[in-house]
């Protein structure tokens, strides 16, 4: 979805990684934890914190400051998990995302929404839908559909899958 494609004010959920403030269309956001035990999985990639079990259903963390090329999260009584939905090849898949702390929700008009900047060809920007203006500060608007490879989200489909029959095994 590009910036011309938001035509209506919508809701964002604002939080911050590092210094940085970042937002969500609040479409996407199941809802926020606190921060709670991970179980770390093998053999995963090192921003893939591992699954947490939410009411009986395994769900994948990714920490968002790993992704984005940052030093690894640390705990603070700010630091928290926002339960997504991101889609997959057309499938819906729950997953967690790390965050140092979430803002607020707050809604945008389609005027204070400037493009994604352009850095070339060689590094992604396609993950950005667009940079929000707000008190004179950006905020950059992230589809989070795409701030994941759909190979990196298929990996994590598939070891949420693994989890799964590992835990009705145990039953």
């Amino acid at each position: 979805m590009s910036v011309s494609s938001i035509a209506d004010t919508r809701q964002y959920l604002t939080f911050r990684i590092g210094e940085e403030g970042f937002a969500l269309d609040v479409s996407n956001v199941r809802e926020i934890l606190e921060f709670t035990a991970i179980t770390k999985v093998p053999k995963t990639p090192e921003y893939m914190r591992g699954v947490i079990n939410l009411r009986g259903s395994v769900v994948p963390v990714l920490d968002m400051r790993l992704k984005f090329g940052l030093e690894a999260a640390k705990k603070t009584i700010d630091t928290c998990i926002v339960v997504l939905e991101v889609d997959i090849d057309g499938e819906k898949t729950i997953i967690g995302a790390l965050v140092d702390s979430v803002q607020e929700v707050f809604e945008l008009d389609p005027q204070h929404i400037e493009p994604a900047p352009k850095i070339g060809t060689r590094l992604r920007t396609d993950f950005i839908k667009g940079m929000g203006k707000r008190d004179d500060h950006f905020i950059i608007i992230l589809n989070i559909d795409k701030v994941f490879s759909s190979e990196e989200l298929n990996a994590v489909q598939g070891l949420e899958k693994n989890e799964q029959m590992m835990m009705a095994g145990n039953e």
